[in-house]
């Protein structure tokens, strides 16, 4: 059960409870938890049981894959009022958790029980558009994953990377090769060694942890090619 400061907080991610006195919004609050999750924290591993639903309220959570040969790749994130595509669609197929779901940054989450999340499918529209809505934007996600990894090069989809989360003056991107290598689905070696001919052709300066832009321009341009044919 939540209170009515935390029903306030739920009432703003989620507009269809903003009338207190609709069913759905009773249920909400009688069935509802609120929970706090550290960053750092797994909150489901492969294999794992679905028994809950969770819309997250503040933070952010990374959703991943590991290979048998330990490699990673980031399938997709989620943060303030939204959910976890995955966890949606084993709760809905009562299937076990198929990737790795942590949190990045610490985090509260509105979490529904699997009894009541499949109940308010049947019966409240608005929670059935909600879920709906949630599945469709994060296949698109997904399959723009897909789309770059098997039509895209390498070396340009680590310049865009390396543009589009660069920060500061000069430009700077904090991450390891190894962390690079899982957003981008690769290995470390691959990106250290593109990385090393970007640093060759001028483009970058990297050290232990860190990768200084020096020519945005150039290296927007090496984000721009065209797609594999």
């Amino acid at each position: 059960m939540i209170n009515a400061r935390e029903f306030h907080l739920a009432s703003e991610l989620l507009p269809f409870l903003q009338d207190p006195a609709a069913p759905i919004a009773r249920d909400f609050t009688s069935q509802a938890t609120m929970l706090s999750i550290p960053s750092g924290a797994t909150i489901f591993a492969e294999g794992d049981e679905c028994s809950y639903f969770a819309v997250l309220a503040t933070g952010q959570v990374r959703v991943f894959k590991i290979g048998e040969t330990g490699r990673e790749i980031t399938l997709y994130r989620f943060g303030r009022g939204e959910s976890c595509i995955l966890t949606t669609s084993c709760v809905l197929s009562e299937r076990r958790f198929p990737a790795i779901a942590t949190v990045e940054q610490d985090a509260t989450a509105f979490v529904i029980g699997q009894e009541s999340f499949r109940d308010w499918i049947d019966r409240y529209q608005a929670w059935r558009d909600y879920v709906f809505q949630l599945l469709a934007r994060r296949l698109a996600t997904v399959m723009a994953i897909v789309d770059e990894i098997a039509f895209r090069r390498l070396d340009v989809r680590l310049a865009e990377f390396l543009v589009r989360h660069a920060r500061g003056h000069p430009p700077t991107i904090n991450a390891t090769h190894q962390q690079i290598a899982a957003e981008l689905g690769t290995s470390r070696e691959v990106v250290s060694r593109i990385l090393a001919d970007f640093s060759d052709d001028g483009l970058i300066n990297s050290g232990r942890g860190y990768i200084v832009v020096q020519d945005m321009n150039r290296l927007r341009q090496r984000g721009e090619a065209p797609p594999l044919p």
